[in-house]
């Protein structure tokens, strides 16, 4: 049976969504003092497992004060409007500039659609449900929260999307990080520690403002990070020399490759650049494993990095 739930400690359940695979996205149940958020919330199909873990956690569902995705991307926040509707306390703190999609998903949906076609999308994410927009606060950067007398405090973080904070959690001495500090599958660890790298997903990709936001998370000296992709690491100043490196790495290689052929090479860069780090680093996969755990994300970074080049130029 997979596992679905980790207990990290701090009161901090990180819950695998199964969106698409196990061990590909998170979502985090934070309780203090028998109030709870969840943070991130995985798509519609993934709120009925975060009810009943409440159930199990001896939580009502009038206990949930906060529903707090990181961003809007559907594996983030697509189930925000069904989990609202189950909640009748909580409210939806999300960025500034994602709350309307909340409030009015159809371009969420739309654009949606328009990558994955319809029948992918109902698969993946099923029904989009809108928010309504008194139950919704927006979380400017240095907004801070209480759960129950524990602090959360939002840095606004561009670069993987425009629409993105990190939650930081006092109590943890950690953060909340959505897609700003990476993606690190839990497949890929060796003795010599994480693989990380960043989702240059379309269309928003940002290097510059990136390494801003990287800056000032790492001014606050976290000892952990909690992230969507996938569950907690720890030693987070060696892996955000990681994930700069990286990220400096992918835009010089959409900057370089042959503009013929340009998603493709692209893909075909990114791979061996993964490839060749998973080996340096004694990652207990295949090549063949690592490239089927990777597929969608190389993809998706390669039409992220195609579109910020032709946008650039």
């Amino acid at each position: 049976m997979t596992q679905t739930t980790y207990e990290l400690g701090h009161g901090i359940t990180c819950v695998d969504t199964l969106y698409v695979r196990p061990k590909l996205a998170a979502c985090y149940l934070l309780e203090h003092n028998g109030k709870a958020a969840f943070i991130d919330t995985g798509t519609a199909y993934t709120t009925p497992h975060l009810l009943e873990l409440l159930t199990e956690k001896g939580l009502s569902r009038e206990d949930v004060e906060y529903v707090i995705p990181t961003h809007v991307h559907l594996d983030h926040a697509g189930g925000a409007g069904t989990l609202i509707e189950a909640l009748p306390n909580a409210k939806l703190v999300i960025h500034p500039r994602g709350a309307r999609h909340m409030v009015d998903p159809t371009k969420l949906v739309a654009g949606a659609k328009v990558v994955y076609g319809e029948e992918t999308f109902n698969k993946l994410y099923g029904e989009l449900v809108a928010v309504p927009a008194d139950r919704v606060i927006e979380a400017d950067d240095g907004f801070k929260l209480s759960l129950n007398g524990r602090e959360l405090l939002f840095l606004d973080t561009p670069g993987h999307a425009k629409h993105h904070f990190c939650i930081c959690d006092a109590l943890s001495e950690g953060i909340f990080s959505g897609d700003t500090f990476g993606l690190s599958y839990r497949e890929f660890d060796s003795p010599i520690g994480p693989f990380i790298f960043p989702p240059t997903t379309p269309v928003q990709f940002d290097p510059v403002a990136w390494h801003q936001s990287l800056d000032k998370l790492m001014a606050l000296k976290p000892k952990r990070i909690y992230l969507t992709h996938f569950c907690m690491i720890e030693n987070p100043q060696e892996l955000a020399l990681q994930l700069r490196a990286r990220i400096d790495e992918y835009t010089q290689l959409a900057e370089t490759v042959d503009k013929e052929n340009l998603y493709q090479n692209i893909v075909d860069g990114l791979k061996d650049s993964m490839l060749t780090q998973l080996e340096k680093q004694g990652s207990p996969t295949t090549r063949k494993e690592a490239l089927d755990i990777l597929e969608i994300d190389i993809d998706l970074n390669a039409q992220g990095l195609q579109v910020w080049l032709e946008n650039k130029e």
